[in-house]
């Protein structure tokens, strides 16, 4: 019998460690998260280029041609509306 509880004991123990080791991991992985997220906001975005640059540009001159990063975004938004359009649709099941 004391076998079989020096055998639970040790299972105990390593469960114990793999949970501890786990929750450090989960611990950083939250830290990181964290880090990566106030970089994210920190981060002016390629919108926010466009509408500085717009907003300059207004008041030199409305007839100038629309910027390439500007025109970029735009495109790169399309896109994206477009994607999750598609998958919207790809979604529904018809019974």
């Amino acid at each position: 019998m004391s076998n079989r509880v020096e055998e639970l004991e040790s299972q105990v123990s390593e469960l114990r460690a793999a949970v501890d080791g786990l929750t450090e991991e989960l611990v950083e992985t939250k830290e990181r998260l964290r880090q990566l997220e106030a970089a994210a906001d920190a981060e002016p975005t390629v919108q926010s280029y466009a509408n500085a640059e717009s907003a300059e540009t207004a008041g030199e001159s409305s007839a100038s041609a629309p910027e390439p990063e500007a025109e970029e975004a735009k495109s790169t938004e399309e896109k994206a509306q477009e994607s999750e359009s598609e998958s919207d649709e790809s979604d529904i099941i018809i019974a």
